[in-house]
């Protein structure tokens, strides 16, 4: 009898997590190797959310926490929904996971059954249709190419549904493209969805802080409230406040669906980090300011970024408006040849040989169901995203 469960068949491993632990473990052989494979800013968690955290250790908040979140964090998320959305949710409406990533799982593992089907735009996060088959169900995909800007339209919405249509899972600003969709793009898409009852919307705003120059966040019910009721909104603190490492998301959503995931995170891990839930509160409800300070310097790195990769003979890159990351296309290099006798055949092959040839780590493009790409994400120094661009231009330049 085999040890390992059928399940395991059904997915496989997270490209980005295996990009960047294969960044780590070269950095500890000694190489000279540039990371830009992970979507994790590089500013340090303020000094006030630390202390936050250390003042609640210091009062003995080291206790089993309750499943569903302390009721403090609770409370401040509904506070923020309120103030920054103006969507109206109760306490028990509310749930706090380790991470959006659970919050996310938590709905899934809650609400399908075999056969169910959830629609996923591509590029997605690579995530996304992993856990859905890890549940069960049957992702969906629906390419959203770089002529409509990375982002599904109502049209290509309406032909994927079918009567076992369970989810919408949706990501804006978009891992990876940086796409947002604007009010009028997700009014068109609450349009198609009213005519379909039966379709709950999971809606991933965990770059919600995080859009450039004149673009504006909208997040599903805030365009329709008739859509609140079927809707499950997921956010965190790990993005727009450099809390990657805490490990806290949160869910908000009509409440039989939150006791469900209740449940299911009671009988798996429980509570999040008492401590670490104090800081997030420490996020939401102190200084906000900085954050203007952190997306101007986002915005910079992107603009510097964009015409860096532009400059290199092969590459396309559109400007995306929102996240940390870029998506261009490599499609004009493929065929191509390294010096070495390389044959570029697929993004990931690019990404392979520019690793091997100039020690840059980035994740290929089939990853995210949209090739031939790549995402380099720029939550890092300036310093460093200048000589990893220099490094990718001189090898597109070597390529024949």
């Amino acid at each position: 009898m085999k040890i390992l469960s059928q399940t395991l068949e059904r997915i496989k491993p997270s490209a980005s997590n295996a990009a960047s632990q294969l960044a780590r473990d070269m950095k500890a052989q000694g190489k000279d190797v540039i990371a830009l494979s992970s979507g994790e800013p590089d500013f340090d968690t303020p000094d006030h959310i630390k202390q936050a955290a250390l003042a609640a250790m210091n009062r003995g908040e080291t206790k089993y926490p309750p499943i569903a979140g302390i009721p403090e964090l609770r409370d401040a998320i509904v506070n923020k929904l309120r103030s920054d959305n103006q969507l109206e949710y109760t306490s028990k409406q509310i749930i706090v996971s380790n991470g959006a990533k659970q919050v996310i799982s938590n709905a899934l593992m809650a609400t399908m059954n075999p056969g169910d089907e959830v629609i996923i735009p591509a590029p997605y996060w690579v995530s996304y249709p992993e856990m859905v088959s890890l549940c069960g169900g049957t992702p969906v995909i629906v390419p959203a190419s770089a002529e409509q800007g990375y982002k599904m339209t109502a049209e290509s919405l309406e032909q994927a549904i079918t009567p076992k249509t369970k989810w919408l899972l949706f990501n804006s600003p978009s891992n990876p493209s940086g796409a947002v969709y604007s009010q009028l793009e997700l009014r068109a898409l609450a349009d198609v969805l009213l005519r379909h009852p039966h379709i709950w919307v999971m809606a991933d705003d965990i770059y919600e802080k995080l859009v450039y120059g004149d673009c504006v966040f909208f997040t599903f019910p805030q365009v329709e409230p008739a859509l609140l009721e079927r809707s499950l909104i997921i956010n965190g603190v790990s993005k727009a406040y450099a809390m990657t490492g805490w490990r806290v998301g949160y869910g908000a959503g009509p409440q039989p669906l939150i006791k469900a995931m209740e449940t299911i995170q009671g009988q798996t891990t429980s509570g999040v980090c008492a401590v670490a839930q104090w800081a997030a509160h420490a996020a939401l409800t102190g200084p906000q300011e900085f954050l203007a300070d952190w997306r101007a310097s986002f915005m910079a790195r992107r603009d510097y970024v964009v015409a860096a990769l532009n400059e290199a003979p092969g590459l396309h890159c559109q400007v995306p408006q929102g996240a940390f990351y870029v998506y261009p296309s490599c499609a004009g290099l493929l065929n191509k040849t390294t010096p070495q006798g390389r044959v570029i055949r697929s993004d990931e092959d690019f990404t392979e040989a520019l690793l091997a040839s100039e020690g840059v780590t980035l994740v290929h493009g089939d990853a995210f169901g949209l090739a031939p790409n790549f995402r380099l994400s720029y939550a890092a120094s300036m310093a460093q995203l200048e000589e990893a661009c220099q490094r990718i231009q001189r090898f597109c330049h070597s390529l024949k």
